[in-house]
């Protein structure tokens, strides 16, 4: 059985034991493998801005890899949500490049989650002009800050 295929069994036998009716399907829509699962609960699946749709992922990833050690990490989401919450991010975040490319001063963003970072991180990777950096710390949480990209030394100074 294919890595997604025992993901979605496991998201429908874990909601149905906690009393969810839901309908699960994969999500063709994504480079990555995901489920998405629809439900007239959706809010108690998602949870005040997304922890419980966190948690719900992360358990059945950890499950997943419990019983297939190289399986791929599978995305779940809840009606759209993470996909709407995603393209709300990346929207907020490009007005603000656009503030740092306009003014030239960094921005500072609020503190997210490593799989937010990353968003962030790939839509500033091939921008000229504008980097998005975060601290080396190890945390959960850490703030990147957008700033203008420094010019390269070309070596001919």
């Amino acid at each position: 059985m294919e890595p997604i295929d025992q993901a979605k069994e496991i998201v429908d036998t874990m909601l149905g034991y906690l009393g969810f009716v839901v309908h699960v399907t994969k999500d063709e829509t994504t480079d990555q493998p995901a489920l998405q699962i629809f439900t007239e609960e959706a809010e108690w699946l998602i949870g005040r801005r997304g922890e419980r749709l966190d948690d719900i992922q992360y358990l059945v990833n950890r499950i997943l890899q419990s019983r297939t050690k190289n399986a791929p990490r599978i995305r779940i989401d809840v009606e759209h949500f993470r996909t709407m919450r995603e393209d709300d991010l990346v929207g907020d975040v490009q007005g603000l490049g656009e503030k740092v490319r306009a003014t030239g001063r960094p921005v500072k963003l609020q503190p997210m989650n490593s799989y937010n970072r990353r968003i962030i991180h790939n839509l500033f990777a091939n921008d000229p002009d504008i980097e998005s950096w975060s601290p080396p710390e190890r945390s959960p949480l850490k703030q990147i800050t957008l700033r203008r990209r420094q010019a390269q030394a070309d070596g001919n100074t």
